[in-house]
């Protein structure tokens, strides 16, 4: 915080912390040139005693460049005779001008003249006193606040100076409050003006002031309540606090302690409590004092810290401490104003009140998610421009800003409070969690295509609730998944996060350690557990709740296609990529029943990344299964691999990826009993789709095989995991593999033979395998006779026309023999 002697204008300061405009002045520039015109109407307008409309505009020009405006005493000197000439018929509107000039002289003057501070009081006060009734008006009244509030605080007026003013600002707080109201921009203008008096004033003045302060906002007629006034409070009461602990004045702080602690016990409305008890417990964290100064401060720090414990007990009290019962505009400004407070207090006690009252900020202010979903879904979908602004105008506000700092000052509340609040939060987050779930799988599905604006906007505010529910989630985990607690709790609660973390894996758009430590710290919690396994699979959606609508009264209407609900296949495939981790601890009628289903349903996913997921899956079951139900275990493998297969290559090429089926195959022969039907199965159903691909290039793509190395087709790329597999399978599925690969290289055109023979000369060539390699070799050299016999006969039966061809074939059988008893 700048120092009290560094604040020029206080007001600027207010608006800049407030989330305002820094400077109330116009953002253009005014020259020297301008600036020396506008003196010089103004003294001609006092030497003719007349005030013409140049001489108003004069007057604009130098209001217009105050802030690189300088205003000597000769200058100050030439303003007061103008307002106090009798000659001179103003207009009305000049006057906040003229109080603001001088305003900017005595905030600007190192040193004034004290005689003329003097004088200037009183023409001021003479023009309170008598004038203003008939010239009243939102701007004079907060300049005139603005500059009795300077004034008093000049260090060189008279003490009988500093009593007109204050005694002038009291009386305009206690009886023209309603024009606070009436102009609410002029708000930091008029605080400002208080807090100037405040820093200077004695008992019986700063009483009724801070009176006055914290009253306004309660009084029919008077400022409205929002929490970008209260921030404008909050530091306003920082700035009077830090001035005293700065300058060391114990008694202006005994001062402040005694009508602070006495205006405490007042009825006052808790908004002004609150945030002037964050002032001081903002000021009071930055300055260290000692003896009779430190018994002040820490006395003044307990009671601001027990306000605002009060008024977030009372808040708990109206909500019942239910997200849902968070309807009152009242109670919702007070909790964005409590969880602001604790932002910018700095280090707070720990309270249970408080910690309750940041959850409800943070899941009904913050992140008011669930009333935009029931406003969209509620509302035509023809008309949602009015929905549109109110989101556009939430990213923009300071309280969605501030989230990242209301997420901390909630999770160090959580850290040191008891098990049961800690639990009560928990609670709120994980059903919170469920709730933007579902009503974002609506809202996304409905405005899709539509809305696209209002649907980017409220992701924006989606993603930034789930940065809260993972940094909230590392706090737990790091708390209760200890020695501590028992390993029943640690389970539940990992579940629960593994649960949350699902519902809100859509609205994840980078990668975060937060994220990632706590899911390795839960996934541990769970995967040592069969009942915990079970229960976080069981909480997936079933297959009949994936692939319909039901429960969704907004959707009747329209067509309903699992694979583009994206909030939904997002959660799926959190749950495909953590049940690997547990599926070795996954009892088998489990993974059957719900898993399995799921599994498949989701292979024909057109998204590659989902499909590979599924893929993943199956790997994951496949290769599992050291246990005692060993043989069970393979048998629903076995019966799994015969629809996996078929569903995997119904679906290649285009949905299937050729990495996620190879893995699939790949692993499915290493692990299923040697000479299992379902290998059998596999090989068959490869050659099948190998044969069926080939036949429909051949006719298309003459050259395809001249280059293997090239861009492979799904039949080359079917044709390399058959020759792979030759050093996989067991030797009681290898012959019947040499067979059909032999049968269907046979069918491929010469350039596909030579190529596909180039391949598996180097397969055999780098094999080390004792046991197969010799009959590979053999299958080998009769493979390449057959195809030898079978381009013989092709070229032969073509006659006289494709004689050069027949020749150039006879030619190559030698050299082919050669190469092969070279490389093998």
């Amino acid at each position: 915080m700048a120092k009290q002697a560094e604040t020029l204008f206080l007001e600027e300061w207010l608006r800049s912390n407030s989330g305002r405009d820094g400077s109330s002045g116009p953002p253009f520039s005014v020259s020297a040139r301008a600036i020396i015109h506008a003196w010089t109407e103004l003294r001609d307008s006092l030497q003719k005693q007349s005030f013409l409309p140049n001489h108003f505009q004069s007057l604009r020009t130098l209001f217009d460049s105050q802030s690189s405006l300088y205003v000597a005493d000769p200058q100050a000197r030439l303003l007061l005779s103008i307002l106090s000439s009798s000659n001179l018929s103003l207009p009305h509107e000049s006057y906040p001008l003229f109080l603001r000039l001088l305003y900017v002289w005595v905030r600007k003057s190192t040193k004034p003249s004290s005689v003329l501070v003097d004088s200037s009081v009183e023409v001021v006060a003479r023009l309170f006193s008598i004038q203003f009734d008939t010239r009243k008006s939102a701007a004079l009244f907060s300049q005139g606040i603005l500059l009795l509030g300077a004034f008093a605080a000049v260090p060189v007026a008279s003490q009988h100076s500093k009593t007109v003013c204050l005694e002038l600002l009291c009386r305009l707080l206690e009886q023209e409050y309603r024009l606070i109201g009436s102009s609410e921009e002029l708000i930091p203008d008029i605080l400002a003006g208080i807090g100037y008096a405040l820093s200077s004033s004695g008992m019986a003045h700063f009483a009724r002031i801070l009176d006055s302060l914290l009253g306004i906002w309660s009084k029919e007629g008077g400022p409205r309540v929002n929490v970008s006034h209260g921030i404008i409070v909050l530091h306003l009461i920082e700035w009077v606090v830090s001035g005293f602990l700065n300058s060391r004045s114990l008694d202006k702080i005994e001062v402040f302690s005694k009508a602070f602690i006495e205006i405490s016990r007042i009825s006052y409305i808790p908004f002004a409590v609150v945030m002037a008890a964050a002032g001081v417990l903002r000021a009071s964290s930055k300055t260290v004092l000692s003896g009779v100064g430190l018994d002040a401060v820490s006395s003044l720090r307990t009671c601001a810290e027990e306000r605002i414990e009060a008024v977030a007990r009372d808040l708990i009290s109206k909500t019942e401490g239910s997200t849902n019962l968070v309807n009152d505009p009242e109670v919702a400004c007070l909790l964005q104003c409590v969880s602001v407070a604790l932002v910018r207090s700095g280090p707070v006690s720990c309270r249970a009140p408080l910690l309750t009252c940041l959850a409800l900020v943070l899941l009904t202010e913050i992140f008011p998610l669930r009333k935009f979903y029931t406003t969209i879904l509620n509302h035509p979908r023809d008309n949602l421009a009015g929905m549109v602004n109110e989101v556009k105008e939430h990213l923009g506000s300071v309280l969605f800003k501030e989230a990242g700092a209301i997420t901390g000052v909630f999770c160090n509340q959580y850290v040191s409070v008891d098990e049961e609040n800690k639990g009560v939060v928990e609670n709120l987050i994980w059903a919170y969690c469920q709730d933007i779930y579902l009503g974002h799988r609506q809202v996304a599905l409905v405005l899709r295509g539509e809305e696209a604006e209002l649907l980017g906007d409220l992701e924006k505010v989606t993603e930034a609730a789930f940065l809260m529910v993972v940094v909230f989630a590392l706090a737990v985990t790091k708390h209760r998944l200890n020695s501590k607690f028992a390993k029943e709790n640690q389970m539940e609660i990992s579940i629960k996060i593994l649960v949350s973390f699902s519902c809100v894996e859509y609205f994840r758009r980078m990668r975060l350690p937060e994220y990632m430590d706590t899911i390795r710290g839960v996934v541990v919690s769970v995967q040592e557990n069969v009942s915990a396994c079970v229960s976080f699979v069981e909480s997936m959606p079933s297959y009949a709740d994936l692939t319909n609508q039901k429960g969704f009264s907004s959707l009747q209407k329209m067509e309903y296609q699992w694979y583009k609900d994206e909030v939904q296949t997002a959660r799926i495939l959190f749950y495909l990529r953590v049940i690997p981790t547990c599926v070795e601890r996954l009892p088998n009628l489990t993974f059957r029943k719900i898993v399995a289903p799921i599994m498949f349903l989701y292979m024909g996913h057109p998204n590659g990344k989902v499909a590979r997921a599924s893929h993943s899956m199956f790997v994951a079951f496949v290769s599992s299964g050291k246990d005692a139900n060993h043989d069970e275990r393979v048998l629903l493998k076995e019966q799994l691999v015969f629809y996996y297969i078929q569903r995997s290559l119904e679906g290649y090429p285009g949905v299937t990826p050729f990495d996620g089926l190879a893995s699939g195959v790949a692993t499915l022969v290493r692990h299923l009993p040697a000479g299992s039907p379902a290998i059998f199965y596999t090989i068959h159903s490869l050659i099948e789709k190998a044969n069926n691909l080939c036949g429909e290039v051949f006719a298309q793509e003459v050259d395809m095989w001249k280059n293997w190395q090239g861009e492979s087709q799904p039949c080359k790329k079917i044709l390399e995991l058959l020759l792979r597999l030759i050093s996989v399978v067991d030797v009681q599925v290898l012959p019947s593999l040499l067979k059909l690969l032999a049968q269907l290289i046979i069918q491929l055109p010469k350039d596909g033979q030579n190529m596909v023979l180039n391949e598996i000369y180097s397969l055999v060539a780098e094999s080390d395998d004792v046991t197969r390699k010799p009959t590979l070799v053999s299958w080998v050299q009769s493979l390449s006779f057959l195809c030898a016999q079978a381009t013989s006969r092709s070229t032969s039966s073509k006659g006289l026309e494709s004689e050069e061809n027949s020749a150039s074939t006879s030619s190559m059988g030698p050299l082919s023999w050669n190469r092969i008893s070279a490389r093998l």
